[in-house]
């Protein structure tokens, strides 16, 4: 599946999960709604799994993965250096520290991308900065990463580029992997210390 319909896919029901975000009294929010529309619709939130695969491959010390589904989905299957924070536990004061700051880039995911684009919007309507989602979630990853598929003859070089590249990855991280929740043993990066890099650019507005 093409990037690009990805992103139309998964940035349709958006507006639905605005409306879902959850009123907190602790926290002003810092973006309208509209506003955060168009964030959203911009799909600056998103990072590419070949992103996300390069980073891990080179151990980027700004880099915290974040799952979002429950504990057991978490136990059974996880993403190097990942760490857990269910989407329900989401706006616990036990995690702000980790959600709120500006010296990693926080990627969110789950199975798909209707979880972590939830705890993305959640924590953007907060006003927190460098949270992220990624794209297609652990579906579009073995997809793509684990298990790519062999470009056409005809394709063009940038393409068995990509392949290479992700056939590579696959292979470093563990060769092919089947469905996403089979019982599997990650191996976890030691925790890097914090470094800063410089964020995407967002849609001006907000905060």
């Amino acid at each position: 599946m093409k990037p690009r319909i990805l992103l139309a896919i998964f940035t349709i029901p958006l507006a639905l999960i605005i409306a879902a975000v959850p009123e907190n009294t602790t926290h002003a929010f810092k973006l309208t709604a509209s506003q955060l529309l168009e964030e959203a619709n911009s799909g600056v939130q998103y990072y590419s799994p070949d992103e996300i695969a390069d980073m891990i491959i080179n151990k980027d010390p700004s880099l915290q993965l974040i799952d979002v589904r429950n504990a057991d989905e978490f136990e059974k299957f996880n993403l190097p250096g990942a760490m857990n924070i269910p989407l329900a536990d989401i706006l616990s004061k036990d995690w702000q520290g980790y959600l709120d700051q500006d010296g990693r880039i926080n990627i969110f995911y789950s199975n798909g991308t209707l979880k972590s684009d939830k705890a993305w919007m959640i924590t953007r309507q907060l006003g927190y900065e460098n949270n992220y989602v990624l794209l297609g979630g652990l579906n579009y990853w073995v997809e793509t990463i684990m298990n790519p598929s062999a470009p056409k003859n005809t394709s063009p070089n940038e393409e068995f580029a990509k392949y290479d590249f992700r056939k590579g990855a696959g292979k470093a991280l563990g060769g092919s992997a089947g469905a996403v929740g089979e019982s599997t043993t990650s191996t976890k990066l030691p925790m890097p210390m914090i470094k800063s890099k410089p964020k995407k650019k967002r849609v001006q507005g907000g905060c």
